[in-house]
């Protein structure tokens, strides 16, 4: 795994549109420079997959990972990403007293249906030069 510095890494599914746009999303407002990338695609992300034995058919769109602390996925990954934003983010918070299967009941249905509804690319996305230390893998 590679030297994240303190930062937190988002693993993501680098050809999805709707993932992708999350992930613009989220550098938007990462005023605090909290974030590291890297597409499930990449090296980095199937060696993360392999380390932890992921089942990638249950588990293919977000993971969370927090160095020396844990990994997180599906809904539990995306509240995390979004009160780190701080503000009124942090009320997002309030979802997490929703039982894990309930939230991933919907978060599975967005993911399952992710493709058919905002599209797919052929390859990962490719970051702008000024966005290419925020990518690793």
């Amino acid at each position: 795994m590679e030297n994240l510095d303190g930062k937190q890494l988002i693993f993501f599914d680098g050809v999805c549109n709707l993932c992708n746009r999350s992930i613009q999303y989220i550098i938007k407002r990462d005023k605090k420079d909290l974030f590291r990338f890297a597409p499930l695609q990449s090296s980095l992300g199937e060696a993360f997959i392999q380390e932890r034995q992921i089942d990638t058919s249950k588990v293919d769109s977000i993971i969370l990972y927090e160095p020396d602390v844990a990994y997180y996925t599906k809904s539990t990954a995306a509240l995390k990403i979004g009160q780190a934003f701080g503000g009124g983010y942090k009320l997002l918070g309030i979802f997490e007293w929703v039982p894990r299967p309930i939230r991933d009941w919907f978060y599975d249905r967005v993911a399952k249906n992710r493709y058919r509804w905002f599209g797919k690319q052929d390859a990962c996305m490719i970051p702008t030069p000024e966005l290419t230390a925020k990518f690793l893998g």
